[in-house]
């Protein structure tokens, strides 16, 4: 059985401790480093206990530990220096500039000085502003000074090792990571593929599979791998093959291994979290400009977060934070100006870059840049004959959608890349832009339902003499007069008013995540007969064995991943709850067991889906949670996210609720409910005692599935959440 790969925080925590055995000088100093505590983020548990003299728990005075770790090395020994966050380095610089650094050769003779800094980074955490910064490019230049950053590619033991025989060094740490799995054998996915250039601590490049040709080169540190995966797989989707480098040591980076495939591809871009100017991905860019700017065919491109502080509030701390849909829609844009069209449709044609340096986008500038989607940079002229807006292929479960709601009127002329049209599907609302400028003549009416491949609109040069109204919806009623439409952000239109509230009303407009939960809601009670049956189950059990396996895995494994795993158990014998109804009298099963959860972060709900349950650990399945639960602060969720699944789960874990009638997300035939814990008195032997009790519920279409069934499903899941023997089966790594 092949055990999962370690999480990043473990493999620091593992290094540290290799080091420690191999490394009789070597010291660690921090603030509440030693045991029980281990770090505020766990790297250091365990190393005061078996190093009990050389794990030091400091006071809190940044400058004097990181003097201290310099004194250490000046009289021979070794040291790392822990910040509880990197934001305070800057409290430290004074000794890493002005002592660390320049003992190594001010003296006379060269000094070895083996220390090391750990500096935990980054935001996405919702830390606020002092706590979420990425300061490495403020370490940038200093002599002597190495910089590396962790990454899920990279051993941190060799990155450690070689900073401390080199150092001085300072390791930073993408908080982030920290939860995340590391990559092993070569592998990402089943897609993409990843190779090791220039020894443990040179680059990672990350390839598609299949050997496609880099159209672009993505550069990024450790950071902020994840999102630039994330961005390459959008561009796949959009046509443009993008490779990522990610380099172990960020400084002084060593281009010499990646320079052949900067030089054959299109476009370079280096992403990172940091803001704009003196950053290091400009730093990369002087030395490709240097080294190859005979070669390039456009100057490298460079993507930072906002010129802002980071703000606590997650919605506003994404708005600032550089993301993967951002990075996906600026290279996108900047590949429209520097490569011709895939086809002929593909992407409008630009003025020629006029910049001879790198050009630097941040969020506030990229959508200008990308223009939501990326081409608003474009100067595209007005079609010369009306361009058709066929239905795309949105997912997999679908042969046709609803509109739901169109962003402009019947004749009104619109910007290419402007948004179009919304579609519902039977997972996620998604939103069409305009493939060209044009006057826009509606086919399809708001409230019907369209095929793939069916014509939606049409963009003409000039606008119609008389547009015929598009046909209404069966069963709509004639409009009596014409109202203009409310420039309201949403992914569903809102019913109509009885009547306009007057000036003095108060009023409470949903926004655009509300309406599109409104429109799936409604669309499920007109269309699914839906039954519904509940259980009560103890947990005290579950729960008691869940808070072991996150103590021995470093995962957060709650109860919504024990109740997933139970639910992904029971499809064996209940494969047809699992299926699809494709007629009245027959079920499409389900060959894996991929189930929806879910997730509202306060900005709208989303039903995201996990794969390959059956097989995968609860530990796994935590991982893809704390994912979901990130992207959904930050609404970054794709359309392949949330939808495929066979059955869903609707959380509702808060301390107090009862229970929960969910509803069934057609295609599907069945959603699990699960409530927040309740305390409950039993007798046990005669004697009262407490347990933990939660109710899960069935809301399950009548149709396919009777009561019966119902009921029996419930017990399984039930049952495997409490019984002893499944227990084991349901919790312990698989």
């Amino acid at each position: 059985m092949t055990r999962p790969a370690p999480r990043v925080v473990e493999a620091l925590n593992a290094a540290l401790h290799r080091l420690f055995e191999e490394r009789s000088s070597l010291h660690l100093l921090g603030e509440d480093v030693r045991d029980p505590y281990g770090g505020a983020f766990k790297v250091t548990r365990g190393l005061s206990a078996r190093h009990p003299d050389r794990v030091l728990s400091t006071p809190i005075s940044e400058a004097g530990i990181t003097g201290v770790a310099g004194g250490l090395a000046l009289a021979g020994d070794q040291a790392i220096v822990e910040m509880m966050f990197g934001d305070f380095a800057a409290l430290a610089f004074d000794q890493i500039l002005n002592l660390i650094s320049k003992s190594v050769t001010m003296y006379g003779d060269r000094l070895p000085m083996p220390v090391v800094v750990r500096c935990p980074v980054g935001g996405n955490r919702g830390y606020g502003p002092t706590h979420s910064q990425s300061l490495q490019k403020h370490f940038l230049g200093v002599p002597n000074l190495a910089l590396y950053e962790t990454s899920p590619f990279h051993d941190p033991y060799a990155q450690l090792a070689e900073g401390l025989d080199r150092g001085p060094a300072m390791l930073f740490e993408d908080k982030v990571l920290y939860t995340r799995r590391m990559f092993r054998d070569g592998v990402v996915d089943e897609h993409r593929r990843y190779a090791l250039w220039g020894g443990s601590t040179g680059w990672a490049h990350i390839s598609p599979a299949d050997g496609t040709a880099a159209d672009v080169v993505l550069i990024c540190p450790g950071g902020t791998a994840h999102r630039a995966l994330d961005a390459a797989r959008l561009l796949r989707a959009r046509g443009i093959a993008a490779h990522v480098l990610v380099p172990a040591r960020l400084y002084p980076p060593d281009l010499e291994p990646v320079l052949p495939l900067l030089a054959d591809t299109r476009l370079v871009a280096v992403a990172e979290e940091s803001t704009e100017g003196g950053t290091w991905g400009a730093e990369i860019a002087a030395r490709v400009h240097t080294k190859i700017w005979a070669q390039l065919r456009s100057p490298v491109l460079l993507l930072n977060s906002a010129d802002s502080v980071v703000p606590t509030a997650p919605h506003l701390e994404a708005r600032v934070l550089l993301g993967a849909e951002l990075i996906a829609d600026v290279i996108e844009a900047s590949v429209a100006r520097s490569m011709p069209p895939r086809t002929p449709a593909a992407l409008p044609p630009a003025a020629p870059l006029a910049a001879a340096g790198p050009e630097t986008v941040g969020p506030e500038i990229a959508k200008a840049e990308a223009g939501e989607p990326a081409a608003a940079a474009a100067q595209s002229a007005e079609p010369a004959a009306g361009v058709p807006v066929a239905v795309p292929k949105l997912n997999n479960n679908d042969t046709a959608y609803l509109v739901l709601r169109w962003f402009a009127d019947d004749g009104a002329h619109i910007d290419e890349g402007d948004p179009l049209v919304e579609l519902e599907t039977s997972k996620a609302v998604e939103e069409i832009a305009a493939p060209a400028a044009g006057h826009l003549r509606v086919c399809a009416a708001e409230g019907s339902e369209v095929g793939v491949g069916e014509l939606l609109a049409e963009l003409l040069a000039e606008p119609s003499a008389a547009p015929e109204p598009a046909a209404p919806a069966p069963g709509t009623p004639a409009p009596t007069a014409s109202v203009e439409r409310a420039a309201v952000p949403g992914p569903a239109a809102a019913p109509p008013l009885a009547q306009e509230p007057g000036p003095d009303v108060r009023t409470h407009v949903l926004d655009r995540a509300q309406q599109g939960t409104a429109a799936v809601v409604t669309r499920a009670h007109r269309e699914v007969p839906v039954a519904f049956a509940a259980v009560e189950v103890a947990v005290d059990a579950v729960l008691a064995r869940l808070r072991i396996l996150s103590d021995e895995s470093g995962a957060e494994v709650g109860l919504p991943e024990a109740v997933v795993k139970a639910v992904a158990a029971a499809h064996p014998a209940f494969s047809h709850l699992f299926g699809t109804l494709v007629d009245e009298r027959t079920v499409r099963l389900a060959d894996t067991v991929d189930i929806g959860v879910t997730v509202d972060a306060g900005n709208g709900l989303y039903i995201p889906v996990l794969r390959d349950c059956a097989v995968r650990s609860l530990a796994a399945l935590s991982d893809d949670l704390m994912d979901f639960r990130l992207k959904a602060f930050r609404a970054e969720f794709t359309a392949g996210e949330l939808s495929g699944g066979s059955l869903s789960v609707s959380l509702n874990t808060e301390p107090g609720v009862l229970f929960v009638q969910p509803i069934v997300m057609a295609p599907q035939l069945c959603m699990v409910s699960v409530g927040g814990p309740l305390t409950r008195l039993v007798l046990e032997d005669g004697v009262p005692a407490s347990t933990t009790v939660v109710t899960l519920g069935l809301a399950y279409d009548h149709r396919v599935v009777n009561g019966r069934d119902a009921v029996a499903f419930l017990r399984t899941v039930a049952d495997a959440l409490h019984d002893a023997e499944k227990l084991v089966e349901l919790v312990d790594p698989q």
